[in-house]
């Protein structure tokens, strides 16, 4: 009977405190922006709310769903009878389709959390037409100044082409120069006529016989335009010359050699502005037939390499490494070095060279 009492007694004390709290209540819960243009950026609509309560009503928080909602609301405590606002904002850039957003009110009213929602659809921006020659080297447009061979067979000539625009009224004159003077590319054009609104490809062709060497092909050539020579002007050409282990039968395969390479040479602590040289037993032959080291690549001028050119089955190989440190500022240094051999299964190894300059 106590129990019941003190129930009942409790509920009364409940809805007493509640009959003195503010009540919060929303002209509109939702809203529908409709059909909205990506391109024409943020919309806004207002939530006005009225406190029905006898007591001030404060709004401690409005939260949105996502960072592209954005709320503001009345701060000031709203005396009973009085009216507040939230205005909410959505920005559409790079939403395009439907969405629908929660805003999520939290105050001392006897509600204490409270919902209201927008919605509509994204119409998306026009597509934009596409540069076809987005690359200008003086009044000519190319599609690209880099050219890329990709892995190339040793033994093969490979080509590429380099798509060009003339969009001037006039004739321009093209010359194109290896920057290197490199023997092994060939087709590239000269003294070339390129007429008025006349579009075309120039070829870039790769000997690698020629070119005498194995791994990375990293160099450029210089654009001529109507005898204006500009270093800005310059078509990066790349690429890898690879062994071709393809025609290798079962036999040639089970005694080709084997690379077994250190992975990593530590040169420890240089002192600024000296060099540091260091051997290092970097190979093992564990292969049958003798391995050729066909190239050590590391692309750092401050680095010098050599080594054996060929290991005999079972053998070991040094190479001699030699760091100079004269251009370079007290700091940790961790450098690649690419180790290309004729192991079939191996071809191209790295290796980490890693020194420090105090």
């Amino acid at each position: 009977m106590k129990k019941g009492l003190l129930m009942i007694a409790m509920a009364f004390f409940t809805s007493a405190m509640m009959a003195q709290q503010p009540v919060i209540t929303f002209e509109k819960t939702t809203h529908d922006f409709g059909k909205i243009n990506e391109a024409d950026g943020r919309v806004t609509t207002v939530f006005e709310f009225k406190n029905e309560g006898p007591a001030p009503l404060v709004l401690s928080n409005v939260r949105a769903s996502c960072g592209c909602t954005t709320p503001k609301w009345t701060r000031e405590p709203v005396e009973p009878g009085q009216t507040g606002q939230i205005t909410v904002t959505y920005n559409p850039n790079g939403r395009p389709g439907r969405f629908q957003k929660t805003i999520t009110i939290t105050s001392n009213a006897t509600e204490p959390s409270t919902k209201v929602y927008i919605k509509g659809e994204v119409i998306p921006k026009p597509a934009q037409p596409v540069n076809e020659y987005p690359v200008q080297m003086g009044e000519l447009s190319l599609k690209s100044k880099i050219v890329n061979f990709g892995d190339i067979k040793h033994g093969e000539k490979a080509q590429r082409e380099i798509e060009y625009a003339n969009h001037t009224d006039h004739v321009l004159t093209v010359d194109m120069a290896t920057y290197n003077k490199d023997p092994y590319l060939y087709g590239l054009p000269t003294l070339m006529e390129i007429q008025p609104k006349q579009s075309g490809k120039f070829i870039v062709g790769i000997d690698s016989e020629a070119a005498k060497v194995y791994g990375p092909i990293n160099t450029s050539a210089i654009i001529s335009i109507d005898g204006k020579m500009d270093p800005d002007y310059r078509i990066a050409i790349v690429g890898e010359i690879v062994e071709d282990f393809g025609g290798l039968s079962t036999e040639q395969l089970q005694l080709a050699p084997i690379a077994e390479v250190n992975k990593e040479v530590d040169f420890g602590v240089i002192a600024a502005g000296k060099s540091a040289k260091k051997v290092v037993s970097l190979f093992n032959n564990g292969g049958g037939d003798p391995l050729q080291v066909r190239r050590l690549y590391i692309q750092h001028d401050n680095v010098v390499v050599s080594g054996p050119k060929s290991i005999k089955s079972g053998k070991k190989g040094d190479i001699k490494l030699e760091v100079k440190t004269a251009n370079l500022k007290p700091s940790n240094y961790v450098y690649q070095m690419q180790v290309i051999t004729n192991d079939p299964k191996n071809p191209k190894q790295i290796v980490t060279l890693k020194f420090t300059v105090q």
